[in-house]
């Protein structure tokens, strides 16, 4: 049993966290028998051992185990082998990602393509225009479904038979899949070979800091990023500074002096 995805559901279970306790205990499966008087000396604040404790009362491992099960979802921590080598890279890595699907060989070249909801037309052509080939060469597309630029580059991706990631910002179980237009582009995904990920466990809902956290997924996992099209205040931005500060490639499409919609990527 991969004790690593019934902690992850522990809301307050960060990466250092996650690294002290699979440290302190040769086997995760103890830290649900573990009392106070063990979580303490593995590194846990005290505030903290206390609230674990009365939330694994609350929920049996045998439960999360079963939706897991129930909703065909896959997990791998940090510290197994297929975790992405590039995402192991990063300075803030996902303790456990949770998937649908199948994640891609590790030796595959691969490229996030991020931009703004509010697409206009030339945006649009720009991604069909380089995300299509880019495809059919055997690049892994990575983006976070969302409307507009996000959902276009999934979809072309498909339609040239390549292979594509949806990084969430919520739970992937199925009826948390955000936003809810874009579930059937999910199981399309899924069953093209691609897969659906997130940090996040089955259930979780979206939040104002969940967006631009799983921004640094996307950006960890690829080798590159590209700005299609992204306003001065877009989270597609937020991907761009980091895969600046991963040391990855940013690539940015040039639009119009005039474009409120190309003011970030020609900033770039």
């Amino acid at each position: 049993m991969k004790y690593h995805a019934a902690l992850a559901h522990f809301p307050k279970i960060t990466y250092n966290r996650y690294q002290k306790l699979a440290a302190y205990f040769s086997d995760l499966k103890n830290v649900w028998e573990a009392e106070i008087s063990d979580l303490i000396p593995s590194g846990l604040e005290e505030n903290i051992a206390q609230e674990f404790l009365v939330w694994r009362e609350a929920n049996p491992i045998e439960k999360i185990f079963d939706k897991l099960e129930k909703e065909k979802i896959g997990t791998i921590s940090i510290n197994e082998s297929g975790y992405p080598r590039l995402l192991k890279e990063i300075n803030d890595p996902p303790h456990t990602l949770f998937i649908r699907g199948k994640l891609p060989a590790d030796g595959l070249p691969t490229l996030g393509v991020v931009g703004t909801r509010k697409f206009t037309t030339y945006g649009k052509r720009a991604c069909e225009d380089i995300v299509g080939p880019l495809a059919k060469q055997g690049f892994v597309i990575i983006s976070g479904l969302a409307l507009g630029i996000d959902g276009i580059a999934h979809q072309i991706t498909l339609d040239n038979g390549g292979t594509t990631i949806a990084v969430l910002g919520t739970g992937i179980n199925k009826s948390s899949v955000y936003p809810s237009f874009h579930q059937p582009l999910a199981e399309k995904i899924i069953n093209s070979g691609g897969a659906i990920i997130s940090e996040y466990p089955p259930g979780f809902a979206p939040t104002q800091y969940s967006f631009p956290a799983r921004n640094r997924i996307i950006a960890g996992l690829s080798l590159g990023t590209l700005v299609i099209e992204a306003p001065a205040t877009s989270g597609a931005l937020i991907t761009a500074r980091c895969a600046l500060d991963y040391n990855r490639e940013v690539f940015a499409i040039p639009h119009p002096i005039h474009s409120l919609t190309g003011i970030g990527p020609n900033n770039l």
